[in-house]
């Protein structure tokens, strides 16, 4: 993975800053591909959403928070990498405009720290649903620390597999 750390312009009127620029992304080895699609969600405190990822050739994606903060979540689901199995978070939010890149074969998840929370991706091709994956979120083999209280959760996120369960359909 890798964070990008844009400029913004500040002034009194407020700031400017780029989301997305593609010579960038390419001078930092991200080719997101002719098929990026981009999509937002919103999610109020407490919210967490995920651990998701993709079967097959997984799915890269481009993630930023253009209001609010959250805490953003990776695993590495990829079998044959030396990180395997870790967690790493990082904290997205409207001040700083971090862009965290999450390469394909990682599952990802956030929980929305601020009042409302709007996160926006780019992800490399469309979404094929009978390629989902997901685990649970709050497996004790992954022992995330989420930070808040749990305030809301998707059927589908509460019903995920277990982490040793995900990891016997590799």
């Amino acid at each position: 993975m890798r964070v990008l750390v844009p400029m913004p312009h500040r002034d009194d009127r407020g700031l400017f800053t780029r989301t997305f620029d593609t010579a960038i992304a390419a001078e930092h080895g991200i080719d997101l591909g002719p098929e990026a699609q981009d999509s937002q969600s919103r999610s109020r405190q407490g919210t967490i959403r995920g651990m998701h990822g993709r079967r097959g050739r997984g799915e890269a994606k481009l993630v930023r928070v253009a209001h609010g903060a959250v805490l953003d979540v990776l695993v590495d689901a990829r079998p044959d990498s030396p990180t395997f199995g870790t967690v790493e978070s990082f904290r997205l939010d409207d001040e700083e405009f971090w862009h965290l890149y999450v390469p394909p074969g990682l599952l990802h998840g956030f929980q929305a720290l601020s009042d409302v929370a709007d996160v926006c991706y780019r992800i490399d091709r469309p979404h094929t649903p009978g390629e989902d994956l997901g685990v649970a979120y709050d497996d004790p083999d992954l022992a995330i620390a989420w930070p808040q209280e749990v305030t809301a959760i998707s059927e589908r996120d509460l019903g995920a597999p277990s982490w040793a369960d995900l990891v016997a359909s590799l």
